[in-house]
């Protein structure tokens, strides 16, 4: 039989999978080694659950981290530039919120549906022992697997039949062994590449499942230049230019607190001017800054989202606070509510928080004692737990989201500075769309990593908020 390839070509044959701009989760064992063959300054982040996000196993020039970073082996890795560091709260969010479009792992067999069962799993039959490898199977928008062809007892590694105590179902549509390249293509193995001298037939023979030749079957010869480029631009020259595609009927989250601090005031004054109609705000405030003028100077009003209420540009609102602090100073949402022209969607302020958190990390719904027994409840499922009554509330996501930062780097980590930080941070991951004002732009890695809230994976765009802008009117 011809030579098998070796684990780095193996590596390099998953890395050329990866596209600019992706953010890849890697596995233990074999994936692990996609970080010895990334060209240095790819415009890539990988993602470890040792806390790593953007990093290297040696780093740039310039690169941050610490022996207590390590990579999916355990090895000591570096962050490149711009590179953050997540805790495993974060990494779960990230695979399960769709903020990861690759994930690559090891398991010890697949099934012709695409079914996977980990390592640890098979090793321990009747001892389900899950580990990332769940995670990374039900993360990934996609799933690559990468294994030897056979195992060391000679039996294929790749079944026909489903696999009955899987850590994945229907989820890897790519496996790379170390002979060939499979697609998995609706439950049937389709073989697109084999390994330098091995023929179709060869292979077949050595699988454990129905294989069909590609039309299209050639010899693997990994390439990664494709990964040696820029990476896009994340900073708009103004806010006009930033909110282009926001579209009438869309859903956005705008920051919001007592008062003036925290609001991304630049965006809030390009998306009036714009004139989008029939938006649905989600804020933990909707238009009090403008009444209780904390920190307001004599003969000024705050800019907040009063003037896209009474600029008849909002539908309906999803708020904490909709109502001013005082009876004889109705805030204008109270009064365009009171004449029928927009709807309310009252929320807890801590439920509120945690609805947006679970938007961005993938968890659709859970249950809260908060609001039990109160007209929070009305119309909710309720579930008693421990003899406690609570209520199912649902995630919130947005089409887009304007939120206010302090620093931004051009990958678009960001760092804020007091009131900012209270809802912008937990906004940005909910977003299809998010969109930061700052003060200040510097260069990938002048951040320091600790210090990121905000991982530049969920920032699509940043706006420096103009030299003497005013955030009242």
């Amino acid at each position: 039989m011809p030579p098998r390839l070796d684990e780095l070509t193996m590596a390099r044959r998953a890395a050329s999978e990866l596209q600019p701009g992706q953010v890849a989760a890697l596995g233990s064992g074999l994936p692990a080694r996609v970080a010895e063959v990334v060209p240095n300054g790819a415009a890539i982040q990988l993602l470890s659950d040792g806390g790593a996000l953007g990093y290297s196993l040696t780093g740039g020039a310039d690169s941050a981290g610490g022996p207590s970073l390590c990579g999916p082996n355990g090895l000591p890795v570096a962050l490149e530039k711009g590179g953050s560091v997540v805790g495993m709260a974060d990494w779960a969010a990230l695979l399960r919120g769709g903020h990861v479009e690759v994930a690559i792992v090891q398991p010890a067999r697949v099934s012709a549906a695409g079914d996977l069962l980990g390592w640890t799993t098979a090793a321990t039959p009747g001892l389900f022992a899950p580990g990332r490898t769940v995670d990374l199977a039900a993360g990934g928008c996609k799933v690559i697997a990468m294994l030897p062809h056979i195992g060391s007892d000679n039996s294929p590694n790749i079944v026909a039949e489903s696999i009955p105590v899987a850590d994945g179902r229907s989820c890897v549509s790519m496996v790379i062994t170390d002979i060939a390249v499979i697609r998995v293509e609706d439950g049937v193995l389709v073989l697109s590449e084999v390994a330098p001298g091995w023929r179709f037939d060869d292979i077949a023979a050595m699988t454990g499942a129905p294989l069909s030749p590609s039309g299209d079957l050639k010899e693997m010869a990994p390439n990664l230049e494709h990964l040696k480029t820029e990476r896009p631009g994340k900073v708009f020259p103004d806010g006009p230019s930033a909110i282009t595609d926001l579209q009438d009927g869309a859903t956005v989250m705008i920051d919001g607190f007592g008062g003036p601090g925290g609001m991304a005031h630049h965006l809030l004054v390009s998306l009036r001017d714009r004139g989008t109609k029939g938006l649905t705000i989600i804020s933990n405030t909707i238009g009090i800054a403008r009444i209780v003028n904390f920190g307001t100077p004599a003969g000024k009003l705050a800019i907040d989202h009063s003037i896209l209420v009474e600029n008849g540009q909002v539908a309906k609102a999803i708020a904490t606070y909709p109502v001013s602090p005082s009876a004889s100073r109705p805030s204008t949402f109270e009064l365009a509510y009171r004449r029928g022209e927009v709807e309310l969607e009252l929320v807890p302020q801590g439920t509120l928080a945690e609805r947006l958190r679970a938007g961005g990390a993938g968890i659709y719904a859970f249950y809260t004692p908060t609001g039990a027994g109160t007209l929070i409840a009305e119309g909710k499922e309720s579930r008693v737990i421990d003899g406690k009554e609570y209520i199912l509330e649902q995630a919130l996501t947005a089409d887009f989201c304007l939120i206010r930062g302090h620093k931004a780097d051009t990958l678009g980590n960001v760092v804020y500075k007091g009131t900012s930080r209270n809802f912008n941070a937990v906004m940005a991951p909910s977003a299809r769309v998010t969109i930061v004002e700052v003060d200040e732009v510097v260069e990938a890695g002048e951040l320091a990593p600790e210090l990121i809230v905000t991982p530049g994976i969920y920032v699509d765009r940043i706006v420096i908020r103009p030299e003497g802008f005013s955030p009242y009117e």
